[in-house]
């Protein structure tokens, strides 16, 4: 079928692309070179489509559809994608990405190269053709410009062959694979997807879960978006996959996706209903009950599917504080001791027939987590990681939210109560970073997870970077017991830099041996009850109280957010790398990309900030491309994912 009557097809209706499939992840140089080959009639690969029935069919976009039949585009997405762009100037109704990639891409005719327009290179240059002009306006002024410019008239006939030839790709057949016959359902059209696609992106088990579902109800991935920037909204940033694992859970108990086949979408919305209730509950419990109230401090996410399991065979309430609390232990250590860090679905399956019987299930998740550990207790070795990436971090910030730790400079609790900007609670290196640099201390021992603790923004730029020696003598004496509070070892001699190292093992012990009270505490069912605060209210606001972004943080965040401006995949933060044959936890990540900016088309990549030479080489061992500043990661992503030069997109 020739390449025009193919976008004919599209605007009918008659051509489209399926729900399943993903968003346009070419870059620049893949759209340059496509158009190259066409122009030079190399051969391009053939296409597949799906031919269904139009009313059993769901698609991208909002287009109309022809009646009868349509077909569905399942190899060839890119390439159909970028003829679009390129030959009519707009992208096609049901495209997802970034439009920029294949506008401005100019022909010239001396050297019958193809490159994006560069103004330095290209303006007032005649050799240089906008390729999309030519599509769009047709051959005669172009020839007829060719004969009056003085420069081109003497090779005007080499040049207008040239351009014949760039406009004949209109012309260009594609071959058309068929996959047509009533057997041909939604999962086997995705298997067949998958078996074609080996070199690009294939479906995760819940694209084609959700490809399911939206068969039958359109909306549903819009629902389910909308549940997702709710809680985002809330502090909380989940991805779709973890929503649908949540809401499968709680609709059939099970694990994997394949428990979906054959859930209407009735029952679909109910899950969907009773999924979203036990995730607010469940935010809610952890954050009033636990104080980690914000993303960065919420630990094992791939415990909410269970939990929520757990919750709506309860009609999503709890019998009694004790249960609850009992509930929470085990959340607790799961995040510390990474239940869910690897083969998430097998872990989970597992637990998930645990709880099956109502009575005993708790503690049976328990022993189960028990005899993975052999022991429950936490050491004061465990506090002996350092960074906010640690799986300790979180432990922290909950004993100071939950056991009446007190601010230096007001003798205030720290508690989710305290409100106004002033009272939201920083990260404060107790001993100052650039003091303990200049005693050469390393990096991993400046950060040490003993060496952060939590106040209010004030009391924090108050202390600045003075030395504990110097501002624990005044906190002490304004407000008696509120350095014991986090756990300061009240040792004055701990409190000098040459004596850090012995400081950080004191701390490491209090630290310990609180946490083993408060969690412990938990289990008995001896933890007063207190105020719940709500942190899902559906408001475009935080939580009174919560932990201010820092600026590594804030850092983090923007990257990730003009990462997705690109039109590019999110990244996950505090993203947990596992080695892939022994399950072995290995680091906590920042900012990374497991799959690759295009999927299926780049190599893993992660953003490092502040990291040791050892992550480093972790990472770089599980075969990711790292970056320790932002703005080499965002020079890679515009010059080798997006293919744009540097002084086009305002890198030079």
């Amino acid at each position: 079928m020739q390449v025009q009557t193919i976008l004919d097809q599209i605007n009918l209706g008659a051509m489209a692309l399926p729900e399943f499939q993903r968003g346009y992840v070419w870059n620049r140089e893949q759209v340059r070179r496509f158009i190259r080959s066409l122009y030079r009639r190399y051969p391009v690969g053939s296409l597949l489509v799906w031919v269904t029935k139009t009313e059993h069919t769901d698609v991208r976009g909002d287009g109309p559809l022809a009646p009868g039949s349509v077909k569905l585009i399942l190899d060839g997405q890119q390439r159909i994608t970028t003829l679009y762009g390129i030959t009519l100037g707009q992208p096609p109704q049901f495209f997802e990405g970034n439009a920029s990639i294949f506008t401005g891409l100019y022909f010239n005719l001396e050297e019958e190269a193809f490159e994006f327009f560069s103004a330095v290179k290209m303006k007032d240059n005649p050799l240089w053709v906008n390729v999309t002009e030519l599509m769009q306006k047709g051959l005669g002024s172009f020839i007829g410009r060719l004969y009056k410019t003085p420069t081109l008239k003497d090779k005007a006939d080499t040049y207008t062959e040239r351009l014949n030839a760039l406009y004949g790709i209109r012309t260009v057949d594609l071959h058309i694979e068929e996959v047509t016959g009533e057997d041909k359902t939604v999962d086997v059209v995705v298997e067949i997807f998958n078996e074609v696609n080996s070199g690009g992106t294939k479906l995760s088990k819940g694209d084609l879960a959700l490809a399911r579902i939206c068969a039958q109800w359109p909306d549903a991935r819009a629902e389910l978006r909308t549940r997702l920037d709710k809680w985002a909204r809330a502090g909380f940033y989940f991805k779709q996959d973890w929503l649908l694992r949540c809401v499968t859970t709680a609709l059939t108990g099970e694990a994997f996706f394949h428990a979906l086949e054959g859930v209407d979408t009735a029952t679909f919305r109910m899950g969907l209903e009773k999924g979203e209730k036990a995730v607010d509950s469940l935010l809610n419990m952890i954050g009033s009950r636990l104080g980690l109230d914000h993303d960065r401090v919420l630990g094992s996410r791939y415990s909410f599917p269970l939990m929520a399991r757990y919750l709506v065979q309860h009609g999503s309430l709890l019998l009694d504080h004790k249960e609850r609390d009992k509930l929470l232990y085990w959340y607790i250590h799961s995040f510390l001791w990474g239940r869910y860090a690897g083969a998430t679905e097998s872990t989970l399956s597992q637990d998930l027939r645990l709880i099956e019987e109502v009575d005993g299930a708790i503690d049976r998740l328990i022993d189960q987590l028990r005899q993975n550990r052999g022991d429950l207790r936490i050491y004061p070795d465990d506090f002996s990681g350092w960074s906010r990436g640690a799986r300790f971090y979180p432990l922290i910030y909950m004993m100071t939210r939950v056991c009446r730790a007190r601010d230096w400079r007001t003798g205030l609790e720290l508690s989710s109560h305290l409100l106004g900007k002033w009272n939201q609670l920083q990260i404060h290196h107790i001993f100052p970073k650039g003091q303990l640099y200049k005693h050469r201390y390393t990096r991993p021992q400046v950060n040490a997870i003993a060496n952060l603790t939590f106040l209010t923004q004030e009391t924090n730029l108050h202390f600045s970077d003075r030395e504990p020696a110097e501002y624990f003598q005044e906190a002490a004496e304004s407000h008696p017991g509120a350095l014991e509070s986090q756990w300061i070892p009240m040792d004055r001699n701990l409190w000098k830099v040459e004596s850090y190292p012995d400081f950080l093992a004191a701390r490491r012990e209090l630290l310990a041996k609180a946490a083993n009270e408060f969690v412990g505490s938990l289990l008995a069912g001896k933890v007063p009850d207190q105020d719940l605060i709500p942190v899902t209210p559906g408001l475009d606001m935080r939580v009174p109280g919560g932990v201010m972004d820092d600026e590594e943080d804030q850092l983090i965040r923007n990257c990730n957010a003009w990462v997705i401006k690109q039109g590019l995949p999110e990244g996950e933060m505090m993203y947990e790398l596992i080695n892939p044959t022994t399950g072995e936890f290995q680091a906590i990540l920042d900012l990374a990309w497991p799959d690759g900016l295009q999927e299926g088309y780049s190599r893993p990549v992660a953003l490092l900030i502040n990291e040791d030479h050892q992550l480093k080489e972790i990472v770089n061992r599980a075969g990711y491309l790292y970056f320790t500043n932002v703005d080499d990661f965002r020079r890679y992503v515009q010059q080798e994912i997006l293919a744009e030069e540097a002084s086009e997109s305002g890198m030079a």
